[in-house]
């Protein structure tokens, strides 16, 4: 039941961080931008947290034992470049389709992509086979998103390519959420697992915003003043 309560909450969680970032996203018309504020706010709050929690040490130190015995690959270790692409097409987009389309399309996302990460055992927990239960418990549940946001759907200025990437990013945000699993099974600490993910996200942004400027692609805006919960999205 509490696992439940956990992940329904993480569902609500992720609307109200849809809504932050896509409105700072408004503001600057900088969807990459807004993204790097989210995400570095968030790994200000994760880094103050490591100073003061001795334990997020020792899960860097099982993490790194794990990494040298071949435990889990190097390359699952930067599952947090998915969470940073995860917040800049989120910040692009919800300002295009909304948030009630974009959390039908990330859950369809979601939805999927924890299917076929269960299939081929990316979670490290072994292999789930495609049972018709489990594929038909998949589909209720984007169902139930659709008629929960069904009055809020708006065709009139639907773009199929936005939509797309709303699945897209769900997808992505699935494949995360596994390597995050396999990541925090060998560090023990998911505080731990959060600062790793905070900081390859927030390099990611980084790079990328670099890259953009030097094409002439995008400029760096001044923040807006307010309101004060467009930067809530780091901390939800």
């Amino acid at each position: 039941m509490r696992l439940d309560f956990l992940a329904a909450l993480s569902g609500v969680l992720i609307a109200l961080q849809a809504r932050a970032n896509g409105e700072l996203s408004h503001q600057l018309n900088n969807g990459l931008e807004a993204a790097l504020v989210s995400f570095g706010s968030g790994l200000i709050i994760i880094v103050f947290i490591s100073l003061l929690n001795p334990s997020i040490k020792e899960g860097i130190r099982n993490l790194r034992g794990a990494v040298q015995e071949k435990k889990i690959a190097r390359w699952k270790l930067f599952a947090g470049m998915l969470g940073g692409t995860w917040v800049a097409v989120q910040t692009h987009i919800v300002p295009m389709i909304g948030v009630a389309i974009f959390s039908v399309a990330s859950i369809a996302g979601q939805a999927t992509a924890s299917l076929i990460v269960d299939r081929i055992g990316l979670t490290g927990g072994g292999k789930k086979l495609l049972s018709k239960r489990r594929v038909a418990a998949a589909g209720i549940t984007v169902l139930a998103v659709v008629l929960s946001v069904f009055d809020r759907l708006d065709a009139s200025n639907l773009s199929k390519f936005a939509v797309f990437l709303g699945v897209l990013t769900g997808a992505l945000g699935g494949i995360q959420r596994a390597m995050n699993g396999e990541i925090n099974e060998y560090s023990h600490q998911s505080f731990t697992t959060s600062l790793l993910n905070f900081i390859m996200g927030s390099t990611f942004l980084v790079v990328l915003l670099i890259v953009m400027i030097l094409a002439k692609r995008i400029e760096l805006v001044p923040l807006p003043s307010g309101p004060w919960w467009i930067y809530t999205g780091g901390v939800i």
